[in-house]
């Protein structure tokens, strides 16, 4: 009998260290990680294709650390430089990602920086962040880009409660509004994770948490993403601005609840910052707001923790 491994077997296994040394080099798809690794936002995609009655988009607020918040925006090519000085100087930064501060499958800036990244740093892991209004039409683009994690911001899986939530949707052309455009965003947000998932995309859900409108409906999310094999679920507290301005947000008791209700359905990230969409560094020190002097620091601090780590 030949002893010979099965291809398959093998293309599995290999697949899944892969997934593996992902996730564990990835700030918010591991907790061990977000002490040990980084990630950088690289801000080239300022258009969207939802308003969302949370969203206030900023293209130049220094004092602000929250999505939708970037100093600037960078076409492609300055992404790439920005990337190359950033990787060079902080080479714990692990993760190369396009979170806004628009939808970045709302701007074909998204992929053009991906394949600048890919082919300059094939060894780092690409992340995008989208809402997933056009995700089923350019999965084949995502994985085309070697995208590695895919982070859909999914509120609610009800139409009803959904259309709280947005002002509108602008869908191949046409401006949705209401049901009507909640219909749309969930059927295409649903539809793009599983292709996602099927495509061995690690997926995290991130969940907007807005008190009195899908605050008791998160748990349905949870369970509706459990089946799809969603690896990991952020509930995050609303911002209170734009047309929710006069909102309140949750309290940290109540999002916990939520969280350790969602649970036993999906890994539950606890330790997300919100950050901005030109963020680089650790979570919870953003090295884009710091001094030069701080920077420093943080680098001497990183470089112990690796020679100790090799040393170890």
């Amino acid at each position: 009998m030949s002893t010979e491994n099965n291809a398959c077997d093998i293309t599995v296994s290999s697949k899944e260290k892969e997934m593996q040394r992902i996730i564990a080099q990835h700030p918010c798809y591991s907790k061990e990680a977000q002490h040990k690794y980084g990630r950088i936002h690289l801000p080239v995609a300022p258009a969207c294709n939802i308003q969302c009655n949370y969203c206030d988009r900023k293209f130049d607020c220094v004092n602000e650390s929250r999505p939708g918040v970037t100093s600037e925006v960078l076409n492609p090519l300055e992404a790439l430089e920005k990337t190359k000085q950033v990787l060079k100087e902080f080479p714990f930064i692990k993760v190369v990602a396009v979170a806004g501060p628009g939808d970045p499958l709302a701007n074909d800036a998204t992929f053009e920086t991906f394949r600048l990244i890919k082919a300059e740093f094939p060894e780092v892991t690409l992340c995008l962040s989208t809402n997933g209004l056009a995700l089923p039409d350019r999965m084949s683009e995502i994985i085309k880009a070697g995208v590695d994690t895919l982070t859909v911001t999914l509120n609610a899986i009800d139409p009803a409660i959904e259309a709280q939530l947005i002002s509108h949707a602008v869908y191949k052309g046409k401006v949705y509004k209401g049901v009507e455009a909640a219909e749309i965003l969930i059927k295409n947000q649903l539809a793009g994770i599983k292709m996602a998932v099927d495509a061995g995309i690690v997926v995290k859900i991130n969940t907007v948490m807005v008190p009195g409108i899908n605050d008791k409906h998160i748990i349905e999310v949870a369970k509706k993403i459990n089946e799809m094999g969603v690896y990991i679920m952020n509930i995050m507290p609303l911002i209170c601005q734009a047309k929710f301005a006069d909102m309140e947000p949750p309290t940290p008791e109540e999002r916990q609840a939520v969280q350790s209700a969602c649970e036993p359905y999906v890994q539950q990230m606890r330790h997300c910052r919100q950050c901005r969409s030109d963020a680089f560094g650790l979570i919870g020190k953003d090295l884009s707001q710091m001094s030069e002097e701080r920077r420093h620091t943080i680098k001497l601090e990183m470089s112990e923790k690796a020679e100790k780590a090799e040393n170890a």
